[in-house]
């Protein structure tokens, strides 16, 4: 089992907040340091305002050495598809090879009127994804010397030199996750490294890793050519008086969060609950940390957790 770390800046982090997250989770351990990429928080008032995905990525980038750094995920609807191929390849260098790139439709409509976002209709948001994908692969995939073209409904590329190219061959990893029943299994089939459903019981995860195993099959890819993961608050404590702190800290209810997360409880409860989504084929999973001044939690449950489950 391979664990990441995952915040939600836009609740309210500086970049310093953020970078000390990250050499926490590069010292304890785990894979990844992943970040939302949202502009508006859901709740709170967000304080001191939102850091750009892309922007921090690059600067934890020159200041980590070995953890791998993502979205999940970069909103389709917040970048022109050639500018965001650029930025993704060039963190990617910037880190000697660590970047992952995860991407979807975008959903957030408050942070869109904020922030003068267009935001199209569901159907047409996973259309651009769609194109999205295509130009930013066909990018980054044009031999060096060469040009890149494309032709779509809500994009055209004509003449592009598609440079820089990433570090990794031949991209970077690239996620998609979420529940549609259609549209994301075929995207995963085709595009991804990983797929990924965040926040989910059990029996929905099972549903949907079932209809993505179809759609990889179906695609002709091999079974283990993809990652599956999923994605769950983490409350994690020694004893119950420390769960209830996390749990307050962050303005949840204790027996909500058991109800709803696995990650939550003391490390023996957690590796029980943790089994049946093992079994279920979840091979890696991503942590969302609320409150992301406890450092501590973050070595806690890589030295009482997941050092059991590696």
């Amino acid at each position: 089992m391979d664990f990441r770390i995952f915040v939600e800046p836009q609740q309210g982090a500086t970049y310093a907040d953020q970078l000390a997250v990250a050499r926490a989770a590069e010292s304890a351990g785990y894979s990844a340091f992943f970040r939302s990429d949202h502009y508006v928080a859901m709740n709170g008032d967000g304080l001191p305002g939102p850091t750009d995905s892309w922007v921090t990525l690059a600067g934890l980038a020159r200041e980590t050495s070995t953890i791998r750094l993502g979205t999940m995920v970069t909103s389709a609807t917040f970048r022109h598809p050639g500018p965001l191929a650029i930025s993704v390849a060039q963190v990617d260098e910037m880190s000697g090879g660590r970047v992952e790139f995860g991407i979807g439709a975008g959903w957030f409509e408050a942070e869109h009127r904020a922030y003068a976002i267009p935001f199209p209709p569901l159907g047409e948001r996973f259309d651009r994804l769609t194109e999205q994908l295509e130009i930013i692969t066909g990018l980054w995939a044009t031999p060096v010397g060469e040009k890149f073209d494309y032709s779509g409904v809500h994009y055209n590329v004509s003449d592009s030199p598609a440079m820089p190219k990433p570090v990794q061959s031949p991209h970077p990893p690239i996620i998609i996750g979420g529940g549609g029943p259609k549209r994301t299994p075929t995207l995963a089939a085709r595009f991804a490294t990983e797929f990924n459903i965040p926040f989910v019981p059990l029996s929905t995860l099972q549903t949907q890793y079932e209809r993505v195993a179809v759609a990889v099959e179906n695609a002709g890819r091999a079974k283990d050519s993809l990652t599956y993961s999923a994605a769950f608050v983490v409350c994690a404590g020694p004893d119950d008086a420390a769960i209830a702190r996390r749990a307050a800290a962050i303005g949840r209810e204790v027996d909500e969060l058991r109800t709803n997360s696995p990650a939550v409880g003391t490390p023996a409860e957690i590796v029980d609950k943790l089994g049946p989504f093992v079994e279920a084929g979840v091979q890696r999973i991503y942590l969302q940390l609320l409150d992301m001044s406890d450092l501590d939690h973050v070595a806690f449950f890589a030295d009482e957790v997941f050092a059991q489950l590696r």
